[in-house]
């Protein structure tokens, strides 16, 4: 049996951090956000959530929903750093179903979350994640084209 390192949780700049590590950590807080909103919605056959999930958690939802914030200028200077250098950032993995185009503005969209997460800055990424599904459910993300 392998021995886990105990860690020690550390106050540190997430600017530091690359885009993909900060997508990492992205990915997981905008999931967790869209899962609870939609068991609290009253989903909850586990086959039912995952297909409804990908509206809001796929590559190319998450890859409409980027541009059109960049669109609608609701990020700050800040959160459009860090989602370039998500975007930028050199991944060890291919896209899976979706063009690199998508899955580069879509690492970006999660670069964002991730960083917002390790800043600490809760209600932002409720405010932000709340206007994503806003937009999923009046079929916002409709009018791009990702693949």
């Amino acid at each position: 049996m392998t021995k886990i390192k105990k860690l020690t949780e550390k106050n540190f700049d997430p600017n530091v951090l690359s885009g993909q590590t900060l997508a990492y950590l992205g990915d997981a807080v905008y999931e967790v956000f869209i899962r609870r909103h939609l068991v609290k919605g009253g989903i909850v056959r586990p086959q039912v959530l995952q297909r409804e999930a990908t509206h809001y958690v796929s590559a190319k939802a998450q890859a409409a929903l980027i541009t059109q914030l960049q669109d609608e200028n609701r990020l700050t200077e800040d959160e459009l750093t860090i989602f370039r250098r998500g975007r930028n950032s050199k991944s060890h993995t291919k896209a899976k179903n979706t063009t690199l185009r998508t899955y580069q503005l879509s690492t970006g969209f999660e670069a964002v979350w991730g960083y917002l997460d390790l800043l600490g800055k809760n209600e932002r990424v409720a405010d932000l994640s709340k206007w994503c599904i806003k937009t999923v459910e009046d079929g916002g993300t409709s009018k791009y084209d990702f693949e």
